[in-house]
């Protein structure tokens, strides 16, 4: 009797990876000071433009997954499934990349937090947080989680539902603890004005990558046991309660802890916390449950693009019954060494926010095009077209905001990869959603031109011509061309 391939549902395969990554480092160590940045009404602003763009991917996404049968790859299958392999493979690598990076991003707020341990501090020997720092505690805790992720995905998924634990039991003592430890005081305050020294778009910049988490479990879709169902199901419900996790937060923080400790304190958590050995559990889970996510997720994305050719066959090759992808799993070790190498949070959510928003508008694309253009688009998860309009508009109108040569360059960087792709001339048997695209431009166009009666300078003969080909009477070919002006 034959093994059977360990499949998940989806609240083990989509929500607890998706939600374990979006209640990650940057709720634990950079929500306080985008609050102490911004102010209330300016986070409250970021948080919702920032789901605006994450709700609107995550409905096209589900919608497209009732559509179709989602294999192994994710959002990479998705995109290559329907805009085609040059497109879909130009942003697989570019999420890819995001991913990896978004690893590095992760574990360096893990360091951060770890390094500001007073016993650490004593135990370790370093007395700062300094790049160096960061740069060794980083490298040690990727290749750690990198072996769990080598040795089992059941087992790596398991370790996340004790982590999650830990994240609620840590969230519990974060709010009684702030309530409890509160004191006002009549004393005037030196209140900083929202957006003083950081503008909108650098703070939007830093948060924005809390929001990515769902594609964690959108990239395990080759392990799902029902995509279809589990994608919806599991995505929609990890973005609903981010959402409202950061909103509350956000909230607490603005009325129950000082400004100066908001912008100048990034563990002010630690110390503020009802008990903050569960803070302290909370921010080394959620960030190492993170950064697993995207060992888990990475190497699955490449591994898909390997299999349709686009990047060399080895990063391709599964092993074992469960088809693991060890070689890429080492592959995206060393892009997100280059992330934990650069050692600075900040630059690197910077990175990650432009490559995710490129992803995701094209996602949007992808849906819009498909609702509009294609005729055996049929979901049983049906939205409005104008979801994936406002999403890809929304993705590229904060891109603009955030950084217009950033936007520019990542461009470019699609269109080299997508001309390097389109040189191999690979094609899918299924085809794709541009000859859809053609024929419903042209249908209305034809439409259009019927319900419009034809003024002199516009018309044009339409000659039916018996020449017995192109050699026999030439003259009669080059009458006609005259005839219609061609």
């Amino acid at each position: 009797m034959s093994e059977k391939a360990k499949k998940f549902g989806a609240f083990a395969g989509v929500f607890t990876p998706s939600i374990l990554t979006i209640l990650g480092v940057i709720m634990y160590m950079r929500l306080g000071w985008v609050t102490g940045a911004a102010g209330l009404w300016g986070t409250i602003a970021i948080i919702v433009v920032a789901h605006i763009i994450s709700i609107t991917t995550g409905l096209s996404i589900s919608s497209i997954a009732t559509d179709k049968k989602i294999e192994a790859g994710g959002i990479y299958y998705i995109l290559s499934r329907s805009l085609g392999l040059p497109m879909g493979g130009s942003i697989g690598i570019t999420l890819f990349v995001g991913t990896a990076l978004s690893i590095a991003l992760y574990i360096v707020g893990f360091t951060e937090s770890f390094l500001a341990i007073e016993f650490i501090q004593e135990y370790t020997g370093i007395t700062e947080i300094s790049v160096n720092s960061i740069r060794l505690i980083g490298t040690i805790v990727l290749l750690l989680l990198v072996i769990i992720a080598f040795i089992s995905t059941d087992m790596a998924l398991k370790t996340q539902f004790f982590i999650l634990g830990a994240i609620l039991l840590s969230i519990i003592s974060v709010v009684v603890g702030l309530i409890i430890n509160y004191q006002p005081t009549n004393e005037p305050q030196e209140v900083i004005k929202p957006f003083h020294d950081f503008s909108f778009e650098q703070v939007f910049a830093i948060f924005f990558p809390a929001v990515t988490g769902f594609t964690a479990g959108v990239a395990m879709s080759g392990d799902l046991k029902d995509p279809t169902k589990d994608i919806p199901k599991g995505t929609l419900l990890s973005i609903s309660v981010g959402l409202v996790v950061y909103v509350g937060l956000a909230i607490l923080f603005y009325y129950l802890v000082d400004q100066s400790v908001l912008l100048n304190d990034y563990n002010f958590l630690m110390a503020l916390a009802w008990l903050p050995a569960l803070v302290v559990a909370g921010i080394w889970g959620a960030t190492l449950s993170s950064a697993l996510g995207g060992i888990l997720g990475g190497p699955r994305i490449i591994q898909a693009v390997a299999q349709d050719k686009i990047v060399p066959k080895i990063l391709g090759k599964g092993y074992g019954i469960n088809k693991e992808p060890r070689n890429a799993l080492i592959f995206t070790f060393f892009i997100a060494e280059i992330g934990i190498l650069i050692g600075d949070l900040n630059i690197i959510a910077g990175v990650v926010t432009m490559f995710y928003l490129t992803a995701y508008g094209f996602i949007n694309l992808a849906f819009a095009l498909e609702k509009w253009a294609s005729t055996d688009f049929r979901p049983t998860f049906n939205i409005s077209i104008w979801t994936g309009v406002i999403g890809f508009v929304a993705s590229f109108f904060i891109m603009f905001k955030l950084d217009v040569l950033s936007m520019i360059g990542s461009l470019i960087i699609l269109g080299i990869i997508y001309h390097f792709i389109s040189r191999q001339k690979l094609r899918l048997e299924i085809g794709d959603v541009w000859n859809s695209v053609r024929a419903s431009i042209l249908r209305k166009l034809l439409t259009q031109l019927s319900k419009k009666s034809l003024t002199e300078r516009n018309w044009r003969p339409n000659i039916l011509l018996f020449s017995g080909g192109t050699s026999l009477r030439p003259y009669l070919i080059e009458f006609g061309r005259t005839l219609v002006g061609d």
